[in-house]
């Protein structure tokens, strides 16, 4: 398998701050924010990787990442998007990387708590077709929204006024090499874009379309709102994990019981 993560765009929702750099290089806490999808994939057992970017900061992308050694990474793939062709117009640049494999596709403003190692080793299984990942939200309304009809999904919306579930469309997408010939098909939204959307609705029309419940919080870092919110999740996980690594720190019941076991 092999992972794509889409960070190209203007940004122009977290103006000021992207006016002078690409938004996946903002800080989210103590790293720049296309280091966390780069760890997920990893992390999930991917090491064949390709990064879209794209804007006048593309360069910066590569003195960042370099080749992807420290990663683990043998190899870093690049692609440059040329303008805001939307998100499966970006995909679309990696059909010749992909090479006939399965992929997983990420979006570079996406994080998550947890691995999605468990929903990677699903797709492998599943051998064909696609599979999403849904999280529920508080407010659906401002991604791409699934209509569930028991294990199915039927239909996705994007950003419907009155959603048809409590679930959002996560930016991490499994899909086949079938991926790119329905890219070929698309004609663009009313925003001028080439939409994932439709690309998640073909493969529901197929009846190939699979999904799976993330485990572990999620958040999207687009705008000035979810970008803080990123960087409070990841302070707070890296927070309970030192706590973890260090029980000199803890205090009350944990500390009682660390020193209790301790001495067993």
């Amino acid at each position: 398998m092999k992972g794509i993560i889409l960070a190209g765009g203007l940004g122009t929702r977290l103006r000021p701050l992207t006016k002078v750099t690409n938004k996946h290089l903002l800080p989210v806490f103590n790293k720049p924010m296309i280091f966390y999808p780069l760890e997920t994939l990893v992390n999930a057992g991917i090491q064949d990787i390709m990064v879209v970017t794209g804007g006048n900061n593309a360069g910066d992308f590569l003195r960042l990442l370099g080749n992807g050694k420290d990663f683990g990474l043998r190899h870093l793939h690049f692609a440059y998007q040329e303008g805001e062709g939307g998100i499966a117009e970006a995909l679309s640049l990696a059909e010749n990387f992909a090479d006939n494999d399965l992929l997983c596709v990420m979006l570079g403003d996406n994080l998550i708590e947890k691995s999605i190692r468990l929903y990677v080793e699903r797709f492998k299984k599943q051998g064909c077709g696609a599979r999403i990942i849904l999280k529920e939200v508080t407010d659906p309304q401002r991604f791409g929204v699934p209509r569930l009809e028991g294990d199915a999904v039927v239909e996705i919306e994007e950003k419907p006024a009155v959603p048809a579930s409590k679930y959002a469309v996560t930016g991490i997408y499994l899909y086949d090499h079938r991926v790119f010939d329905i890219i070929k098909t698309l004609k663009p939204s009313a925003r001028g874009e080439l939409e994932i959307t439709d690309v998640n609705n073909q493969y529901i029309r197929w009846g190939q379309m699979r999904y799976d419940i993330l485990d572990g919080w999620w958040t999207d870092a687009g705008t000035i709102e979810s970008l803080l919110r990123a960087s409070n999740l990841v302070a707070e996980k890296e927070r309970s994990q030192s706590q973890a690594l260090n029980p000199q720190d803890w205090t009350g019941e944990s500390a009682l019981l660390f020193k209790f076991f301790g001495m067993l």
